[in-house]
């Protein structure tokens, strides 16, 4: 069963660990069963790939999925990394919230 995590589509997040460390970006697509997030510019790779009718052949660079744990949101007010927590507001909505500042990241 795939577990939930605190980030989606779209967050802007910074890398903690790793050879990118300190890179910022945002997630393009969340891989839950293998715990895993794609995010813009961090962890590029070379693909050799071959020439089909539709696209030319030749090396591309793309970005590879880093593990989530390597991750963690960026604080809307400091732009530093936070740790999220869950909160309910008053109509009962669960909203996202960055733990440094309190700022909830769900619009």
């Amino acid at each position: 069963m795939p577990t939930k995590f605190k980030v989606k589509k779209g967050d802007k997040v910074v890398v903690t660990t790793g050879r990118d460390k300190g890179k910022t970006g945002e997630i393009l697509r969340v891989i839950t069963d293998e715990n895993r997030v794609l995010v813009q510019g961090v962890n590029m790779v070379k693909r050799h790939t071959r020439a089909t009718q539709t696209t030319a052949g030749g090396i591309i660079e793309k970005e590879a999925p880093v593990h989530v744990s390597n991750v963690a949101h960026i604080d809307p007010k400091s732009n530093e990394p936070t740790r999220v927590g869950i909160r309910t507001l008053e109509d009962g909505r669960k909203v996202r919230f960055a733990k440094r500042s309190g700022e909830v990241l769900d619009a």
